[in-house]
């Protein structure tokens, strides 16, 4: 199901022409193969980066562009103008690129050597004209990419190709995510549906329903032996209520969770899918609601939503797979919107769920627990009881807007939440930013869902580079959001959004 980011790659094209001969062709190649190899070398930047031959004429950079898009492990082209490369010869091959693109506005030399500059420095380093006639043509033709500004060697150019990069593949990974949905979405809820057939259109993924009776079939094949091995496995890496233990009076609701954690995973492999959906209105055939194995799969990168919601199943799949690996890892996960804390300047909003968030982001070893659940009629379900790390973090869902997709990204800060000793789930405590009144009713001008896509590692950044490389809307809820101009931005987003489709 996943594929390690180093087995990906981007590619290092630059662009030049043979009006300056090929004395300084040469120079360009080189300086375009050590630029590159810097770039592969780095620690930053999580997949390969491979240079490729000089762009000097249309049919080399069409041929380039045509090869990008049918190389399976290439993810994205990152583009650098070394001299003055007349922006007509793109034209075609940027016509045909259909993977992300980076234009690096870069320089091989970090100072002007102000005592021997001389012409023929001034024809070889051209960036600062360049890059200006190549950006001309990408505004021309209305073209998504990322503009990335600075020196090769500094830190946070790298920083900032490290990103791109992250999310070039992360987007690459949606475009063949199989999203598997159990039943419908909840009855009558109108934010967890959307249309499919546009999202794969847009996002790549493809939403798929299967009956829970597929599901059952797998999980009726899951022997004892099994079972017992995988709550070994438990043992080892939570801690448990007593009464879940050995002998306990619910450790055959463990192992049931166990059995469909089983099942669950064996169906999701046989699939090829990344990402999928339950809801607690479709379980026949299954002693209780999936909550352990969804938790312990999200863990392992398996988007998840609640209630049918695939298009939170997508982004926390692409949320997981762009953060993976990244230094100092807090994690990330599915989140509910689940009940207000009004106290003034600390005002908060308790995330939970009725069991399924992801331990990766638990700030203590979680505990293994079986309560009622009180809907969806089943047997009582074993979850994972833990509370969430604190700091800063995004929060990020997609919507269907009609005439598109809306992203609406906020970010937040986690908090230490008090003890909850009759509340058995999972949850995180944040304050929205800017603060709680204007982040929540911002949050809520904008359409935005009661689920949400959690990380503690990813910035607003990555969902910029995401946004960007869909082609769809994004809104920011941050410190610097007022609820006027707010407002504004939802107006001229839905007037330019209107015009653009001939509305």
């Amino acid at each position: 199901m996943n594929i390690a980011l180093d087995q990906l790659e981007v590619w290092f094209v630059t662009g030049s022409q043979h009006l300056y001969g090929p004395k300084t062709l040469e120079q360009v190649a080189e300086h375009s193969k050590e630029i590159a190899a810097a770039f592969d070398a780095s620690s930053k930047i999580p997949v390969k980066v491979v240079v490729k031959p000089t762009g000097t004429g249309s049919k080399e950079i069409h041929n380039i562009c045509k090869e990008a898009n049918s190389a399976e492990n290439c993810v994205g082209v990152i583009t650098w103008m070394h001299t003055f490369s007349p922006a007509k010869m793109w034209i075609h091959g940027l016509q045909e690129l259909r993977k992300p693109i980076l234009h690096l506005h870069t320089q091989y030399n970090k100072e002007i050597p102000w005592n021997e500059i001389d012409m023929d420095f001034m024809n070889l380093n051209q960036s600062a004209h360049g890059d200006r006639e190549f950006g001309h043509i990408m505004a021309r033709m209305r073209m998504n990419r990322k503009v990335v500004v600075g020196h090769w060697q500094d830190e946070k150019t790298l920083d900032k190709i490290a990103t791109w990069a992250r999310v070039a593949a992360a987007y690459a990974d949606s475009r063949d995510m199989l999203i598997i949905r159990f039943g419908d979405q909840m009855n009558n809820v109108a934010v967890t549906d959307g249309d499919k057939v546009e999202a794969e259109r847009v996002f790549g993924y493809h939403v798929d329903y299967s009956p829970i009776a597929d599901l059952v079939a797998y999980q009726d094949k899951v022997t004892d032996a099994e079972v017992a091995e995988l709550v070994k496995v438990y043992e080892q890496d939570y801690e448990f209520a007593d009464n879940c233990k050995a002998g306990g009076e619910f450790r055959g609701q463990v192992e049931n969770a166990a059995r469909i954690e089983i099942g669950l995973r064996r169906f999701l492999e046989a699939k090829g899918a990344k990402a999928f959906t339950t809801n607690f209105d479709d379980l026949e055939g299954v002693d209780q609601l999936p909550g352990l194995a969804s938790q312990r799969l999200m863990a392992d990168g398996y988007g998840f939503g609640a209630e049918g919601d695939w298009k939170t199943a997508a982004l926390c799949r692409n949320m997981w797979f762009m953060s993976q690996n990244l230094p100092d890892y807090k994690g990330c996960s599915f989140l509910e919107d689940y009940t207000l804390n009004f106290d003034g300047e600390n005002s908060s909003i308790l995330q939970a769920h009725m069991l399924e968030v992801c331990p990766l982001i638990a700030d203590h070893k979680p505990r293994v627990e079986v309560h009622p659940l009180g809907i969806g009629g089943k047997a009582d379900p074993a979850r994972l009881v833990f509370t969430s790390k604190t700091g800063p973090g995004v929060a990020a869902t997609v919507i269907d807007m009609g005439n598109r997709f809306r992203m609406i990204v906020n970010t937040v800060d986690c908090i230490e939440s008090k003890k909850l000793p009759k509340l058995p789930v999972a949850s995180a405590l944040w304050i929205p930013q800017p603060n709680f009144e204007v982040g929540a009713a911002a949050w809520i001008l904008a359409g935005g869902t009661h689920h949400t896509s959690f990380s503690y590692d990813l910035t607003v950044e990555y969902l910029e580079d995401f946004a960007e490389m869909a082609g769809v809307e994004l809104v920011l809820i941050d410190e610097n959001t007022t609820i006027p101009e707010f407002k504004k931005e939802l107006r001229w987003n839905d007037l330019y959004y209107h015009l653009s489709k001939g509305l």
